[in-house]
């Protein structure tokens, strides 16, 4: 069997095109899920550290994550963001529900909303000194 010159010129070209869509979907998709995902932790880190802050300050600190991370569906929706504290000294905890949805628009030819659901609950430990 012999080569020819042109032979894989095809599949290179195919490779280089799937190649361009990946890296399409990537730019569109990573922002969001990495917005998402550092929200959950910042949310986790306000949680653990809630023992002597007042709910309203609370809330304050995850929407300031949430602005600096561009999450805009998590401030827009007066029901995205629940934070309550209950019980008290080291029997408390304080849980923080995100709910909200956001949409990736991959350049007109596609829409996926992407839910997130996360209820976080950490204990509050007063320090006794």
């Amino acid at each position: 069997m012999q080569k020819q010159r042109g032979e894989g010129k095809i599949g290179c070209i195919v490779s280089i095109l799937v190649l361009g869509l990946i890296i399409a979907v990537a730019i569109k998709a990573v922002p969001i899920y990495y917005g998402n995902s550092e929200l959950s932790d910042a949310c986790d880190f306000i949680a653990s550290g809630a023992s002597k802050k007042p709910i309203e300050t609370l809330e304050r600190e995850v929407k300031e994550k949430a602005r600096e991370l561009n999450v805009v569906e998590a401030l827009t929706d007066k029901s995205a963001i629940r934070i309550t504290k209950t019980g008290a000294g080291d029997a408390g905890t304080c849980t923080i529900i995100l709910r909200y949805k956001r949409t990736i628009d991959f350049y007109g030819a596609y829409k996926y909303t992407i839910v997130t659901d996360k209820r976080i609950t950490k204990p509050i430990f007063e320090n006794i000194s």
